[in-house]
């Protein structure tokens, strides 16, 4: 079998193709968390905090400054504020993606809780019914 024909065998099987749409929607997911983030729940809570943008928030190692050739060395610094942000957005998300799952979850168990509709009754069962109520009466 060639390479080819073996890549065309795996990219038709359902899991990968799946696997290929959860990723792309889980990055156009991302990119809408990151926003609602970014853009709605950080601005309230930063000003709530006294005007503070997140992103900015950094614990400053070395200041930035020249060396003796006149070329400027970066400052040093430890970005909180950052990592803070992002901590609030992987929270929200997978928030997001347990309710998803519980309310996947929950549909499952009420398919599976539907009492099974009962066989009709076969040719035979039918018959022995008649005979039944004829010698009844």
């Amino acid at each position: 079998m060639s390479l080819i024909s073996e890549f065309k065998d795996f990219i038709n099987k359902g899991n990968a193709v799946d696997m290929a749409v959860g990723i792309v929607i889980g990055a156009a997911f991302g990119k809408i968390i990151n926003s609602i983030v970014n853009d709605i729940i950080m601005p309230p809570i930063g000003m709530l905090i006294g005007g503070v943008n997140f992103t900015d928030l950094k614990l400053t190692l070395q200041e930035a400054m020249a060396d003796a050739a006149g070329q400027e060395i970066p400052a040093v610094s430890v970005n909180y504020g950052n990592f803070l942000q992002m901590l609030i957005e992987f929270l929200i998300i997978a928030f997001a993606i347990f309710m998803v799952v519980k309310a996947i979850n929950k549909m499952k168990k009420e398919k599976a809780a539907e009492p099974a509709t009962p066989p009709a009754p076969s040719k035979e069962e039918k018959l022995l019914t008649e005979i039944r109520d004829l010698l009844k009466k």
